[in-house]
């Protein structure tokens, strides 16, 4: 049976790695594994910026895929962002094998707030879900609550549920199914 494994990159909290797992797993219903290996990022990074070419990472973490990948989801703590947009969430190959997510954004610390450990870990979860999500062809639901909605801003992310609309699960799950099993 294939994997859907969580690959760290760059300095993120082992705990983080560890708190998502069972939760993907049961929102996927496929098995997840933690790799052990980690990928630095810097080969990303780019001065002018001062942020991450998510693209870039996605691309390198191709040769992280084994035989037993279904899909790979990066975690990240640095700033990701794509050229026509000032930072993302994470970004993901829209039907392929990998998508990654920062929690860099996450944090309440990072808008001035105090900590908050339980909003930021559902953040992460929300984030993981969605761009996994991309990784199995759905694309973004008009349904607010989906994990599946856009969030521009960490507000919007705050908004929705770390579970899929009625409309998603219904693509997703088949699809899940169908490559989750695939030799």
């Amino acid at each position: 049976m294939k994997l859907l494994q969580l690959l760290p990159i760059g300095n993120v909290d082992d705990g983080l790695m560890k708190d998502l797992r069972p939760a993907i797993e049961e929102t996927f219903r496929v098995s997840c594994k933690v790799l052990p290996v980690r990928l630095d990022p810097e080969f990303a990074f780019h001065g002018e910026r001062q942020q991450y070419h998510s693209s870039e990472i996605l691309q390198r973490m191709q040769s992280f895929l084994t035989a037993d990948s279904w899909r790979m989801l990066g975690v990240t703590a640095v700033d990701l962002y794509i050229p026509i947009l000032t930072f993302v969430f994470g970004e993901a190959q829209m039907g392929g094998p990998c998508g990654v997510v920062s929690v860099h954004r996450l944090r309440q610390e990072f808008y001035g707030l105090p900590p908050d450990p339980a909003t930021f870990r559902q953040r992460a979860l929300k984030e993981a879900v969605h761009e996994l999500g991309h990784t199995v062809s759905l694309t973004h639901c008009e349904d607010y609550r989906c994990a599946m909605a856009p969030s521009h801003a960490v507000e919007w992310i705050d908004l929705k549920e770390s579970t899929l609309c009625t409309n998603c699960q219904a693509v997703a799950t088949p699809m899940t199914r169908i490559s989750s099993a695939r030799i």
